[in-house]
Order: C-alpha cells, then structure tokens, then sequence
C-alpha cells in the first residue's frame, strides 16, 4: 500500500496551534516523526501506548510529578508530553526532558483538553483505517484545512479563522495573538461565544455574509477598546452554504487582498467538501472493516490488520438503543431514531478510542459495534471493557434508553466470530428486558435469559404450544375466569414457601395451599415429583399463550 502525505508531525502540530494553544516548554520536537496517536496519562491504569504518541497530562502541574513521568514515557518512545501552562521551568524538569527525549508542552489556560484533543485528532484523521488520499487541491493537501488557513492569512495578512454555518471553528491560522480578546477566546473555544453571535445577528452580519459573494466589512464590536473590524466572506457549494471565512484586520482590504480572499473562499470550500466527502467514506470504510472482522472468515485477519488491532487479544462491545421491539415507527420517529444511533455510535468509538487509540467502533446496522484491544493480562478482560462500557454509559445517562452488551475476549482472528456471537445474544436479552434489567451485561449475567428466548424460538419454529398439565390448567382458566395458572407460576417461583407466594398473590396462605391442592387435582401435575416441577416451570417461561 503506499502512503501519501504523512500523518501530522510534532512540528506541525506547534506550527498550526503554537502560540494560540500550545507553547513549547523543553526539549526540541523531531520534524520527520509522525505521531503515533493522542493518550491520555492515567496514573491508576496505565494506558497501552502506541509509539511517538502525544500524552496529556491531566492534572500533571508539580515539576515533580512531571520529572517522575518522563523517564517512562521516554521508554515508551513518547514524542510529548502536554501539561497545563505555565510549564515549570524546574532544572529537574529540563534534565529529564533532556534525558527521555520527551518533549514538554504547554496548553494555553482557558483551553479545555477536550477541545484540545478534538484539534489533535483532527490533525491526525488521515490514515487511520490504513488507506491514505494523496489528493491535493490547490496545491493544498485535500482536507488540510489548517494549512490552508494559514496559506490564506498570507494571502491577506491577517489571522483566518474558517467557521462552518453554526460559527463552530474548523481552522485558523497562526498570528492569533495579533487579533483582540474576543478573537482568542474564540480559538480557544473552538466556538465563536454566544454573545458574540448574538451580537452579530442582530445587526444583520450573518443576513449579509450568506447573501453577498464579496467579502463583507465587519464594524469592531463595542465589547472593549481592543476589538478590531472583520472581513468575512461566504463559503459556498453552488446554492448551499457551507460556512464562512474570518479575517480579523486593522483597514479595510485592498482589492487584490479582497480578491484573494474571494478566490480562497472557492477553494476551501472545496476542501470542506472534499472533508464531508471524505468522513462519509472513512465511515464506510471503518464499518465495512469491522464487518468483516466480526464476521470471521477468509478476509477477517487482513481486516483487523487494516484497523490496527492484528495479533493482539480484544474484546467485542455492542452498544444499542432500547426502542420498542416490533413497533411501527412514523418515519420522522424512525429518522430520530436512527439519528440518535448515530450520535450515540459516534460518541462511543470517541470514548474508546480515548481508552486505547487503537480501539475500532462502527454502527452496523442498528448496533455499533466496538473492538477494544486488551493490554497485559487479558483474564480480567470482560470485568474491564464492562467499567468501560459502565463509565460511557454514566456520561450520557440521559439517554437511560442505551445499553452494552460485553463479549468474551477474542484472543485470535478465530474466536472473534463467537465473540460477536455472544454479544449478539446479550444484546436481545437487553432489548427484551427494556430499561428493567442491567444496562450493562457479559453473556454470564444473562445465560438463562439468553437461552429462554432461544427455546421461544425454537418452539415457534416447530409450532408447539402448552401441553399436559399446564395446558389443561390454562384450559380451566378460561373458561372460569380463574388463576390457576397465575398461581403455580408464583408457587413454583417460590420454590414452595407458601408465606412467600400467598404474599405475592395477596391471598391468605390457607387459600394458597386450597390453591395448590386444587390445581394439582385438576391438571394431574404431580408437585412432589421434580421433574414434573421443571417441566412445569419450562413451559410457563416459555410459552406466553398456548399454541390455538
């Protein structure tokens, strides 16, 4: 297979986002090596991690606790360590900076790490799924919207920020800190405020933006004595818009800043394209590995050697919104629905991915399925990928319609079929169950649910209904209105204790056991004899209604 454009460098990295984001602390960063993936440091539980990887220091701000860390980062061949700024500039730190080969950086106070692994991830999107597009478009390489956006803050001389309709920032441009506070709050937030927004709609600017194709002169908002004017210009796809461009300047621009900034805005939305373009793809790209990979067979090793996770030992996630099983959906509750698996699938293989960068998840049909590379000794596997899957849950625990289901550890191509297998039948026990049972579940905790809804199966393939002693309990029923069955049901559930089933049918134990006597003499059914007890408490488990 051969490779286009590297994936992102240290280097790079401190070109698009120094001195807006990051600042360089210690060490130099190596231009040629690309960066392996984005960790998070968990003293607790070590995470697995891939070589030339960029670690962040949560909570890392002692220059002893950073001179203790790096010794075993640079054993691990980490490329950089980020910890919030100011980085100390301990000698300690600067020596074992030096020693590990580990490069310390800064995040800028006011950034949060979440939207900086947002920009990272962003930056390293390209070759994940083993398949990398040498396309440029513009000379650009296609999708590299930050370095267009510095190519366009060139062209113009002013920092560029490259927003889409909801003024989310997509891009920008160094020289941030030649702008005014509003603009760097912006960076930082990788969201234009609210306030701001606001502002901006209510005199007119966006009506003007998406309206003209020229770039639009921006008055400074009355927000403080350092605000400057913008220029702003439309990205357009023919009729559709796609976002806008933002250029934060002292003068107006001069017609060949104005047309260059005109000219760019075609361009780039021909990256943003070719980026939906491209996501749609990688996306079915992903799926399509992740099916093959779960579906075993010839083409299932090549498969996981694509998504990275070949010869190591994983465990099969399967994560699924509880909706009512069989229901006729209106099509606008069918596309909300589908949408909210989408989103939920999505936020799944992010909070996998933050666990092991190596981590695959994709929704295949109305399940998204997650492969999570297991690292050390793998005999505790299910117990970790259901805290896993507990810890994701709690964060979106508004949406109390979603569960997990947690396969048995695949530790070959072969076993990963089963794997898939047995969370599949986990999933339907949730599904049935509906919210009333866990919703996280290892096929241990569900066997005897999982194989009552396969004999439910099996009895409606062959058409068999109640027989012997039940059926003719059932018969009694119906033609006088009883509860015979009602009562052998909460009987046997009680292995027996007369207190325990009279309480739950809310009748006096003498009318229990004038109950049990009776429905025994009617349907024949020996209670003393315990098989006849099984087969008793089999078929009501079974069988909702006999066959007619």
């Amino acid at each position: 297979m051969t490779r286009g454009r590297p994936r992102a460098s240290l280097g790079r990295v401190l070109d698009d986002l120094g001195s807006t984001l990051l600042t360089l602390g210690h060490g130099q960063p190596r231009r040629g090596v690309e960066i392996g993936g984005v960790v998070i440091h968990d003293p607790v539980d070590q995470p697995d991690l891939p070589r030339h990887a960029v670690v962040l220091g949560v909570g890392l701000r002692d220059a002893e606790e950073i001179a203790a860390v790096l010794p075993d980062l640079g054993k691990q061949e980490v490329a950089a360590l980020i910890v919030r700024a100011p980085v100390p500039g301990d000698a300690a730190v600067a020596a074992a900076a030096e020693e590990s080969g580990v490069v310390i950086l800064g995040l800028a106070p006011g950034a949060s790490w979440t939207q900086l692994v947002a920009i990272l991830r962003s930056l390293l999107a390209e070759g994940d799924v083993g398949v990398v597009d040498a396309e440029s478009l513009g000379g650009v390489p296609s999708g590299d919207l930050f370095t267009l956006a510095n190519a366009i803050s060139a062209l113009v001389d002013a920092p560029i920020t490259i927003e889409d309709r909801s003024s989310r920032v997509l891009a920008f441009s160094g020289r941030q800190d030649e702008a005014d506070q509003s603009r760097i709050e912006t960076i930082l937030g990788r969201q234009v405020p609210e306030k701001y927004t606001r502002m901006l709609a209510e005199r007119g600017v966006f009506r003007r933006i998406y309206r003209d194709d020229d770039p639009v002169w921006i008055e400074p908002l009355p927000l403080g004595p350092d605000e400057q004017p913008r220029v702003a210009v439309a990205v357009r796809a023919g009729d559709e818009v796609l976002g806008s461009i933002w250029a934060a300047v002292r003068e107006p621009l001069d017609p060949d800043r104005t047309r260059a900034l005109r000219d760019a805005a075609k361009l780039v939305a021909l990256h943003m394209l070719r980026i939906r373009a491209g996501a749609d793809v990688e996306r079915r790209l992903r799926t399509d590995l992740l099916s093959t990979a779960l579906e075993g067979g010839a083409g299932a090793r090549d498969a996981l050697s694509r998504l990275g996770l070949a010869r190591q030992p994983v465990v099969v996630l399967a994560l699924t919104v509880l909706d009512e099983p069989g229901a006729v959906q209106p099509l606008h509750v069918d596309a909300a629905l589908a949408t909210e698996r989408q989103q939920l699938g999505d936020g799944f293989a992010m909070h996998l991915s933050a666990v092991h960068p190596r981590s695959a998840a994709a929704l295949i049909g109305d399940v998204t399925y997650g492969l999570l590379p297991l690292s050390g000794d793998t005999a505790d596997g299910e117990e970790r990928a259901a805290r896993i899957a507990a810890e994701f849950l709690g964060r979106v625990g508004h949406r109390g319609r979603a569960a997990i289901a947690v396969g048995p550890v695949a530790r070959d191509v072969a076993e990963l079929a089963y794997a898939r297998s047995a969370a599949d039948r986990v999933v339907r026990v949730l599904r049935s169950e509906q919210g009333a049972g866990p919703r996280v579940a290892r096929l241990a905790d569900v066997t005897v649910e999982a194989l009552m809804l396969e004999l439910r199966d099996l009895v409606a393939a062959r058409g068999d209904g109640l027989t012997g002693a039940v059926a003719r309990l059932w018969e009694y029923d119906q033609e006088h209105n009883g509860r015979m069955v009602e009562t052998l049901r909460v009987w046997l559930d009680a292995f027996g204790d007369v207190i325990a089933a009279s309480a739950a049918l809310h009748v006096h134990p003498n009318t229990l056991r004038y109950r049990v006597r009776r429905l025994s003499a009617l349907s024949g059914l020996d209670l003393d004899d315990p098989d006849a007890r099984f087969a008793a408490m089999l078929q009501l488990r079974v069988f909702d209604r006999p066959r007619a």
